[in-house]
């Protein structure tokens, strides 16, 4: 009597009946490379070298820079190993600057500005991507069209607002106009109209769970990638901007930008100087990044994978 194998489970290799071997895939799959790592080879590894080494090389110039006297700087070729001049130099800037309260009120003004503009951004961007209200496609094309306005246009209007309000060199001159950014609420939008699905909501709503809730309980969770993105982004723009700081504020009230102008003055500029305040200026950018690297990283293969 002849017993027939039976048939193969689903998710499992077929076996070849002669040799009891897994069969070959098919050309199909061989030629899509399913399943296969990739490597580059040695043009591509070259290529992120040479990337690299060009990126990083500004950042390193500044410390050679700032471990050096102006005398080193001004050689040819100038020396490309770090000084010994670091402290002098720090203590030169502390000395021509008040770069410590400069720090400070440039952390206070960069910690409101992202935080506020992560949270309205979320937000706004959970609104125009997953609620349905009259006006959605108008409100959301009169405010992607603010990023097409020059910000220079508006200094004018908005320093004779805040004098009316007698905000001049006062910190909040700086903080509130930047608590709502327009590409913050687009990228928040984008970002959930593809990392958030519809049946998580409905299945909140289902719970009995308010819009606030839904917000706070599931969005929040799901957005957190893209949170961390734009809020790097923001934090680097607020720590970085220096036209409406110096505007606003006065040489009393200074943020970190304001602060490096009046270094390095006199009748030759001491680049050496000047290269430590830069350094030190630096530095809470830097150490962001590393707080909220693994986020940012996590945000942009979540956003690659599901593109």
């Amino acid at each position: 009597m002849t017993v027939l194998a039976p048939p193969p489970r689903s998710g499992a290799p077929a076996k070849d009946t002669a040799a009891g071997r897994p069969s070959r895939p098919s050309r199909r799959a061989r030629s899509t490379g399913a399943g296969r790592q990739h490597h580059g080879g040695r043009l591509a590894h070259a290529i992120l070298i040479v990337a690299v080494l060009f990126s990083a090389f500004p950042f390193y110039w500044t410390i050679v820079a700032a471990t050096r006297s102006n005398a080193d700087l001004a050689q040819t070729p100038p020396s490309l190993l770090p000084g010994p001049n670091l402290l002098p130099n720090i203590r030169a800037v502390l000395e021509e600057a008040d770069i410590g309260k400069a720090l400070l009120n440039s952390l206070i003004v960069s910690g409101s500005v992202t935080v506020g503009t992560v949270l309205c951004s979320t937000l706004a961007g959970f609104a125009f991507a997953k609620l349905r209200f009259r006006g959605r496609g108008a409100l959301l094309a009169v405010t992607v069209g603010t990023m097409m306005i020059p910000p220079q246009l508006g200094v004018i209007p908005l320093f004779m607002m805040i004098a009316e309000l007698q905000w001049v060199n006062q910190l909040q001159a700086v903080i509130l106009p930047g608590l709502v950014s327009a590409f913050g609420v687009f990228f928040m939008r984008q970002y959930l109209v593809q990392s958030l699905p519809d049946e998580l909501i409905e299945a909140g709503r289902v719970d009995g769970a308010s819009t606030a809730r839904i917000f706070w309980s599931i969005v929040v969770p799901v957005a957190r990638p893209g949170m961390a993105v734009l809020g790097m982004l923001t934090f680097m723009a607020s720590w970085n901007d220096f036209f409406w700081p110096i505007v606003a504020l006065s040489s009393q009230e200074p943020t970190v930008q304001v602060a490096l102008r009046q270094l390095g003055g006199g009748y030759v500029n001491d680049q050496s100087v000047i290269m430590a305040g830069t350094l030190l200026g630096t530095l809470p950018v830097l150490l962001v990044f590393g707080l909220l690297g693994r986020q940012i990283v996590g945000g942009i293969m979540q956003g690659a994978v599901k593109g």
